[in-house]
């Protein structure tokens, strides 16, 4: 019988760790490859982790509720050997070649091909060339004293980057500390003091994933903020006068929030300075405009992303905020809805907010909150006017971007949805 070893898998971009909030398996049970094991929640999704393996569970690494890091070991699985033959065949070994495979297998085989010491993975090369670390100066920590993915990255984030011209770089053997763990190092429990009729309420799952995922964004991000005042009176009036005709033909509602998403996918094709990403020594200016929405539920929040929002109707984008939201309240919120955003719109307005400083969605750039829409007096023409007005505020990276593009950018979206009107604005 052999034994392989499954690990906690990376369940969307940027995600670090996840957490078992319920155990599917328990010691003994026979399973099939692709069987449920577990349910994994992070900041960004829940999702049940497969078997990769036929065999009997020998035993589980984790408690429910447990915070693990990705590639972490989850549980073992006793395989008899003719079927992990084959149900291996002709796959890599090694977890750092592939950073998205969620399970890996101890190599036994030592000895084995010492020439792999010079053979790297796609993602170790990609790693190098982009920091220009010559890794013949660079000591493996991986299988064999191999070079893995954590050991460039460990490098990468100390500074001390081998060059051709300089000596070697060795990566310690020592445990390699995640992000998260950096951030509760640094951020210590406050030592909170209870008294008699106080209620103590565990942090566990979603709510751990968030409270992490924001530290992190604060802690990486040095955000600033800025905000402008738009009359929204026009697209209102256009969309009530809508709604009705849309829904009953359509089936979902027309609303106010589709309207904003458009103007902002709109206002990046012109600004596409804000759709980007700091990555450490560049900037990556994303092709595609993805727009991530915030949508919550009772205790949790999550945000799935509208793909390619630039080349969506109004009607398209209210199709996908409908869809996307019914997802997350049935919990069939899938990995891949929650991957590949570049810039996020909140609809706090939702709420009753009338000016809010949003944490931007790490690794983006910016996250723009727009608050509800308020009927009041405003000054047009030396004459006072009731008006429906809304406040639009960005939090911006400020390694990224800075306040004059922003307030371009800001005084763009104002203008479109300004001149939002019947005669103008196709909703289809």
């Amino acid at each position: 019988m052999a034994m392989e070893l499954m690990k906690m898998p990376q369940l969307g971009e940027s995600v670090t760790e996840g957490t078992i909030s319920k155990w599917l398996v328990k010691p003994g049970d026979h399973v099939t490859k692709y069987d449920p094991l577990a349910e994994v929640m992070t900041d960004k999704v829940n999702a049940e982790v497969p078997s990769s393996f036929t065999g009997i569970i020998k035993e589980l690494k984790a408690d429910e509720n447990q915070t693990l890091a990705v590639g972490e070991v989850i549980c073992s699985i006793e395989v008899e050997a003719a079927k992990t033959d084959n149900e291996n065949a002709g796959q890599v070994s090694h977890s750092e070649e592939n950073v998205n495979a969620p399970v890996t297998r101890d190599v036994q085989q030592a000895s084995a091909e010492p020439s792999r010491k010079a053979r790297y993975s796609p993602a170790v090369l990609k790693l190098s060339q982009e920091h220009g670390i010559d890794l013949t100066k660079v000591k493996g920590t991986g299988n064999e004293g191999r070079i893995t993915r954590k050991d460039l990255l460990k490098l990468v984030e100390s500074g001390n980057l081998p060059k051709a011209d300089e000596p070697a770089a060795i990566s310690e053997s020592a445990p390699e500390e995640t992000a998260t763990q950096v951030i509760r190092r640094t951020n210590p429990v406050p030592n909170v003091p209870t008294a008699a009729g106080d209620k103590e309420i565990p942090v566990t799952g979603i709510r751990k994933a968030i409270a992490s995922n924001m530290l992190k964004s604060k802690h990486d991000i040095p955000h600033a903020w800025t905000m402008v005042e738009v009359d929204a009176s026009n697209m209102v009036k256009l969309r009530d006068n809508l709604k009705s005709d849309f829904k009953q033909k359509e089936g979902y509602n027309l609303t106010y929030f589709a309207f904003f998403v458009k103007a902002v996918a709109q206002a990046l094709t012109e600004f596409p300075e804000l759709n980007s990403m700091w990555a450490g020594e560049k900037i990556i200016q994303k092709k595609e405009i993805n727009i991530s929405i915030a949508v919550a539920t009772e205790d949790a929040l999550f945000v799935p992303v509208i793909k390619n929002a630039d080349e969506k109707s109004i009607k398209g984008i209210a199709r996908e905020i409908q869809e996307l939201a019914s997802k997350v309240k049935a919990g069939k919120l899938k990995a891949e809805d929650m991957q590949g955003g570049t810039f996020t719109v909140n609809n706090t307005g939702s709420f009753g907010s009338v000016q809010s400083m949003g944490i931007i969605n790490h690794p983006q750039a910016a996250i723009l909150q727009v608050e509800t829409i308020v009927k009041r007096p405003v000054v047009i023409n030396d004459m006072i006017a009731v008006r429906d007005m809304v406040n639009l505020c960005l939090s911006l990276d400020h390694r990224v971007l800075d306040g004059l593009v922003c307030g371009r950018f800001l005084a763009r979206v104002k203008e479109i949805i300004e001149k939002i009107s019947k005669d103008n604005t196709s909703i289809y």
